[in-house]
């Protein structure tokens, strides 16, 4: 981009962060108003480019930085809890702790909140440049609805998350011009089926010809494929995952490649995960992804801290040599640097015996080979007092791997008799949260010791194109089709293939998705919609229940899948704070934040049953008003 692009990418991504988000209030606050003009600022190709790009940046946020978004919707699901266990105000109980008036918007408590207005937001990108589109002079008409499709693109990315995280929603599909305190929620089946609509004239639109971080036609078919499967249009469903995946244009990589290709001790996953090579030419597996460059406008020094947030607290004095001496150290500067190898982490994201043991059934899978992924048994005794202890025990273990956990060499910090490793003793997806390009060792320049510095990230990946259509063909009783499906991704991985189709279900296909796309997927949001799916059509589940949308907030697969799978959940464990982990069967939907409401003086947003303020909702919206 040249020098001239820049000042104005920046100009308008400047201008939209003012004009929606120039105050501390949510985005439905009716002072919340346009401070710039788009009829003089937004009348070039230029100009909407810029505007496009500040709707990527948007889409950034949710990856990154410390207690990033997404571990938010990670922990409203079977994969993962809150694994900070020194406070009492994390989202663990989740009964408690998520109520409409809570803070909704902290590291410290969740991130609930921030979807509603940063997504929000996004909607108010996506909107000015759709009710600008006919400002610029364009060279031709098929530009012109390049970029109406790709903010099309953004406004569906969003309102499909919405309905997944907080059910009717109101409905913005222009650009506001004056205050407006009369927003009334709309059904849900009505927004994704405008968003549909708006997509299948995006993918016509749309070319795969762009830059990367671009929307492309690939990414369109994408989110088409899950807005059909919510709308429980399968066949659709299958096709726009089909044209995708038929495109000629994209292809799961399942050969060495990029700056890793050379290691001999990694294979192709390893290659597709690291920072340098999920953007190049050569990477045909990328759909979309969001590009996080020291180089960019708008850049901040936050970096992704995947590995401060998902790898565990290994480094607390809680691990201790079976005589009691102190086991690691994470001083970067060490003679065995672990904090630099594999990041010093404070466990966050601590995943559950389902994501981290239970759905590793082989030896094969690169997935979970040694070195790939993290078992605490695979790091060192790197303390180096240890060298010179009175006790031999101890200086033998120096350098050696660390002993399963038991009583005498983990502290004596008791939960109910049961040792606390919630936050200290878990294993993790190295491939995944290690953020390095070449080089063995971490290097941060934002962090000390490194947190995990800035990296691309996948967005929308061919792999889950593939679980998407297994998932469409489930739907539709082709298991077969289904099977084969999973065995791609399965295939790439080198796992051991499926060979019985009869026994493929929503299970087995949510298991592959938790292995695949461990911080890219939105697990939540995919949760909620199949508990959706399955109440629109009555379905059986593995689980031999059926259900409906007339109960859905009181029994629902969203809840039963994660009491089956969360053994935190399930078993109410408790924290070093006497905190329980605890969920309910109306957590499939969040709480509209309370602010939201406040300002809404003149209408009526409606809150989700099982919060306050559910007994003043009234009818929603069953058809655009716009």
């Amino acid at each position: 981009m040249n020098s001239l692009n820049k000042k104005i990418t920046l100009l308008i991504t400047s201008a939209l962060l003012l004009g929606a988000g120039g105050c501390n209030k949510e985005f439905l606050d009716s002072e919340q108003l346009s401070a710039y003009s788009p009829e003089s600022s937004l009348n070039s190709v230029v100009a909407m480019k810029g505007a496009l790009n500040a709707c990527a940046k948007n889409v950034r946020q949710e990856f990154f930085g410390d207690a990033a978004p997404m571990l938010t919707e990670s922990i409203f699901s079977d994969v993962a809890v809150e694994g900070t266990t020194d406070k009492s105000t994390p989202a663990q109980d989740l009964i408690t702790r998520i109520t409409p008036d809570a803070n909704l918007n902290s590291d410290d408590f969740t991130k609930v909140g921030w979807y509603w207005e940063q997504e929000y937001r996004g909607l108010r990108y996506a909107n000015t440049i759709i009710t600008n589109i006919d400002k610029p002079t364009y060279g031709s008409e098929a530009e012109k609805n390049a970029i109406l499709g790709s903010a099309y693109f953004f406004r569906a990315y969003h309102y499909y998350r919405l309905v997944h995280q907080f059910g009717d929603v109101p409905l913005l599909l222009s650009d506001l011009d004056a205050p407006k305190t009369d927003f009334y929620s709309t059904k849900r089946e009505v927004i994704l089926q405008k968003m549909k609509e708006d997509l299948e004239f995006a993918q016509t639109w749309v070319t795969d010809d762009v830059n990367r971080g671009e929307v492309t036609k690939g990414a369109v078919g994408h989110l088409l494929t899950k807005v059909n499967l919510a709308l429980g249009k399968f066949d659709d469903a299958i096709k726009s995952a089909s044209d995708v995946i038929n495109s000629g244009k994209y292809a799961m990589m399942t050969t060495r490649f990029g700056s890793t290709a050379g290691d001999a001790s990694k294979n192709v996953v390893w290659d597709l995960h690291r920072m340098d090579n999920k953007a190049i030419s050569a990477n045909k597996e990328t759909l979309f992804l969001v590009i996080d460059r020291e180089s960019l406008q708008g850049f901040t020094a936050n970096g992704s801290q995947l590995m401060r947030n998902c790898v565990p607290a290994w480094h607390f004095a809680n691990v201790k040599t079976p005589s009691g001496a102190t086991a690691m150290t994470d001083a970067a500067t060490a003679e065995i640097p672990l904090t630099r190898m594999y990041g010093r982490g404070i466990g966050r994201y601590r995943g559950t015996p389902y994501s981290t043991k239970y759905i590793w059934t082989d030896n094969t899978d690169y997935r979970h080979a040694k070195g790939m992924w993290m078992d605490m048994t695979d790091l060192v005794y790197n303390n180096p007092a240890l060298k010179s202890s009175n006790n031999a025990d101890d200086r033998a273990l120096y350098g050696q791997p660390l002993q399963e956990y038991n009583s005498s060499n983990v502290s004596a910090r008791f939960l109910n008799g049961a040792l606390d490793t919630i936050r200290h003793w878990f294993g993790w997806p190295h491939y995944k949260v290690f953020i390095n390009s070449t080089n063995a060792l971490a290097n941060d320049p934002y962090w000390t010791p490194p947190r995990g510095t800035n990296t691309d990230w996948y967005v929308f990946r061919l792999a889950e194109t593939y679980l998407l259509r297994a998932e469409a063909y489930y739907w539709k009783g082709d298991l077969a089709l289904a099977m084969a499906d999973l065995n791609v991704v399965r295939g790439r991985a080198h796992a051991e293939l499926f060979t019985d189709a009869s026994k493929i279900n929503i299970g087995t296909i949510l298991d592959e998705r938790a292995r695949e796309l461990y911080w890219e997927e939105p697990r939540k949001t995919e949760l909620t919609r199949i508990a959706y799916i399955f109440a629109m059509t009555g379905k059986q589940a593995y689980n031999g229940k059926t259900y409906n949308l007339a109960n859905f907030s009181d029994d629902n697969f969203f809840y039963d899948r994660i009491i089956e799978k969360n053994d935190f959940y399930r078993n109410e464990v408790p924290t070093l704070q006497g905190v329980k982990f605890r969920i309910a069967p109306y957590h499939v939907l969040w709480p509209i934040p309370a602010s939201a409401q406040r300002f809404n003086t003149s209408g009526r947003i409606n809150q989700n049953k099982g919060y306050s303020g559910y007994e003043d909702n009234v009818a929603p919206l069953d058809k655009i008003t716009e």
